[in-house]
């Protein structure tokens, strides 16, 4: 791990975003955290190695935000995180491009997995 690489959470929930960026800066990563997908792409300036989203959010969902980025050009993997899944959710979250699907709760073995994988991808 390389703690260059710049993780963005983008989490409305205040407490759990808290705690995912605790834990991903834990792990020696530099974490910005944002409570709205809007928030998020206001400030997108190419230093992000990789995007952690809720689905469900204000405004833009997780799943917008996906395809605006890559409409944008961006090709920054997104690890999806949800408490809603649904096999329909997450077939839709890797058509539309997302690198990993996380089910709340998960495991944080599992995200650090997801994580490691995307920043090597």
């Amino acid at each position: 791990m390389q703690s260059k690489d710049l993780i963005s959470i983008v989490e409305d929930d205040a407490s759990v975003r808290q705690a995912l960026e605790g834990f991903v800066r834990s792990l020696d990563y530099g974490v910005r955290g944002f409570a709205s997908a809007e928030d998020y792409l206001a400030v997108r300036d190419g230093r992000c190695a990789c995007v952690i989203t809720d689905i469900q959010l204000p405004g833009i969902d997780g799943l917008e935000l996906i395809s605006q980025l890559r409409t944008l050009g961006y090709r920054v993997p997104v690890i999806v995180i949800t408490a809603r899944a649904t096999p329909a959710i997450e077939s839709a979250a890797y058509a539309g491009g997302a690198f990993c699907f996380l089910a709340k709760p998960f495991d944080m073995p599992v995200l650090i997995d997801c994580l490691e994988r995307a920043l090597a991808a």
